[in-house]
């Protein structure tokens, strides 16, 4: 009796510990470092199923081909926005990012003595074209590829990479869904608009305690994306849009939709577009005698913007996936040498395609010339732990997008400083703060 007594005691510490064990593993399953007060749902139900928790395997053939034995160069493919776009600046930086790393990559003897060599195709934001140029560089017998920044481009030339069976590294495109495709031929080396809208709806509800925020808008892919995820944000914190204003880039004015805003006197204003439309769009909404704090989207995180509001752009927030002002070592030898190289200051996108770049370059030094071992290595979790880059420590998820660490960007006396976003300001004060 007293052995069955002991027998149920101890199968029932066990359940108990079962238990308390897929509780907590429940808590972990939030897609996307989600915050848990911003978590879907989590005040209503639990889910019965949790996507983006398991990294897509590919399970085709390849890995036994072995490189042609004749080859005189190593090329690397390039897509990005250089003519015919209104995003031209961002590509040009980007395409500088990822030639200084290709560059310093053959001065250091490149792959078993071949030079690497750049395979530059232009992205100029139609469907069609995107998928065209991947196609053409498989033609060109390309390894893997950078690129790009358009959100359509992006999620079209991902498509046509799985076909070709080509990997590709994302350093520019902050469209949440890209990812979320589970096509396992691409990673994301830049933190998405997810990151970006729970750190701006945090900071502007609970740190700064606004409570009626209108939205302006680029009617794009961008800016309907993008302003999705800070709009679920905004209303898991009691705070849903009172109004959300749209316009179509290149437009230059925008007092229609100002007026709109003008007069439900919100007690902020949030701007979602490229640097150039915000920076006249804040000049109209001052011009308009409009004071309320601004707040915008990473891209204002740019000279453009800065040289084109003045004055104006005192005291906006924005954020960024990075801090371009750290001590990283890295950092600072890539900034000497990119002024060197370019005479301009490199920008957000410079940054993380000279990531990008290095760890195509890493991959393939470590495998050789194999698509799908360099795709293997580069979807590989556990390669990218510790991993260090110019723009900090690359984290990716079970989706193969990058969640590491954002900023909180803010005009103070013509130029962004940068402080901790909302969460890593959580994570320092409980002292879970690791590198910084």
């Amino acid at each position: 009796m007293q052995a069955k007594i002991r027998f149920w005691i101890c199968f029932l510490g066990a359940f108990i510990f079962l238990l308390g064990g897929l509780q907590a593993q429940e808590k972990d399953l939030k897609y996307g470092k989600t915050p848990d007060k911003l978590f879907p749902y989590q005040k209503f139900q639990e889910a019965y199923k949790y996507h983006f928790i398991e990294p897509v395997q590919f399970y085709g053939a390849g890995r036994d081909k072995v490189a042609p034995d004749n080859l005189e160069e190593v090329r690397i493919g390039f897509l990005g926005p250089l003519e015919g776009s209104s995003l031209v600046p961002l590509g040009e930086q980007m395409l500088n990012g990822a030639t200084l790393a290709l560059e310093q990559a053959n001065a250091n003897g490149g792959f078993k003595g071949l030079p690497y060599v750049l395979m530059v195709h232009n992205d100029v934001g139609l469907w069609g074209a995107a998928a065209n140029e991947v196609v053409k560089m498989d033609e060109e017998k390309v390894w893997a590829w950078l690129g790009s920044i358009d959100d359509i481009v992006s999620h079209v030339a991902l498509r046509a990479t799985l076909k070709m069976e080509i990997m590709m590294v994302n350093t520019g495109d902050p469209d949440p869904t890209f990812t979320e495709t589970n096509i396992p031929w691409a990673i994301r080396v830049i933190s998405d608009d997810r990151q970006s809208g729970y750190a701006l709806a945090t900071h502007i509800f609970e740190e700064k305690k606004h409570e009626r925020v209108a939205v302006i808008r680029t009617n794009t892919r961008y800016g309907r994306v993008g302003i999705m995820e800070y709009s679920g944000a905004a209303v898991r914190l009691g705070h849903p849009m009172m109004i959300e204003e749209r316009f179509n880039d290149g437009e230059t004015d925008f007092s229609m939709q100002l007026g709109n805003i003008k007069r439900v006197s919100p007690d902020a204003i949030l701007i979602w577009a490229n640097a150039r439309e915000s920076g006249l769009i804040l000049q109209q909404i001052r011009k308009m005698g409009m004071n309320q704090p601004v707040y915008a989207s990473d891209r204002i995180v740019s000279n453009e913007f800065l040289e084109l509001a003045g004055d104006l752009a005192e005291g906006v927030i924005s954020t960024c996936p990075y801090n371009p002002l750290s001590g990283n070592i890295q950092l600072a030898a890539f900034k000497r040498d990119y002024i060197e190289r370019f005479g301009i200051e490199p920008d957000v996108f410079a940054a993380h395609a000279y990531d990008g770049m290095n760890l195509i370059v890493k991959a393939t030094q470590k495998v050789g010339l194999n698509r799908v071992l360099i795709r293997d290595v580069l979807t590989d979790l556990t390669s990218f732990q510790g991993y260090e880059g110019v723009t900090g420590k690359i984290i990716l998820d079970e989706s193969w997008n990058d969640i590491g660490d954002i900023w909180m960007a803010e005009v103070k006396n013509g130029q962004f400083e940068f402080s901790p976003s909302p969460e890593l300001g959580e994570r320092a004060h409980s002292g879970k703060m690791v590198g910084y």
